[in-house]
């Protein structure tokens, strides 16, 4: 780990950035406590956050993270909102604690990937082995006990972005 009190570029990007989104403006004032936010920030944690700030800057990686949270929230969101709701109407499911293996290699991919299944409807991750290769995931339809379609139907969507992302 880098020492404490280095400053990074990369950290202070992505720190700026969820502050004016999150504020939902650009005045002056908001762009000004931004900055010092982002600056404290980026200081105090920077290398922590971010290991390597070259990676930050490369658009391959954002036009990824763009292209996975559109289609996320709109349309894989969307899907399993519709799912969970007629399994709830219908009382139709067959739910399980399934282990998927993850090919993702760096934390930050592997956190994507959990807190993804965790976010989509129908799906949480109840655990990651310690060597981060493998989920166990509590599942609300077990149709198959075969990792591979399981990971199909589970995973490959988030790993596949995650990985592009991160790796």
């Amino acid at each position: 780990m880098k020492p404490f009190g280095r400053f990074s570029a990369g950290t202070f990007l992505l720190v700026f950035l969820t502050y004016i989104f999150y504020t939902g403006s650009a005045t002056g004032y908001d762009v000004i406590t931004g900055t010092l936010v982002a600056l404290v920030v980026s200081l105090l944690v920077g290398r922590w956050v971010v290991e390597d700030d070259r990676k930050v800057f490369q658009p391959r990686r954002w036009l990824s993270a763009i292209i996975f949270f559109l289609r996320y929230f709109v349309v894989e969101e969307t899907r399993t909102h519709v799912d969970v709701a007629k399994r709830v109407f219908t009382l139709r499911t067959r739910p399980g604690i399934v282990r998927i293996p993850l090919d993702v290699k760096s934390d930050y991919a592997r956190v994507l990937v959990a807190n993804s299944i965790t976010n989509t409807p129908g799906t949480v991750v109840v655990d990651i082995t310690d060597d981060g290769k493998y989920l166990y995931v509590h599942w609300i339809d077990v149709s198959s006990l075969d990792e591979g379609e399981i990971k199909r139907n589970v995973v490959s969507y988030f790993e596949d972005y995650a990985g592009r992302m991160f790796d």
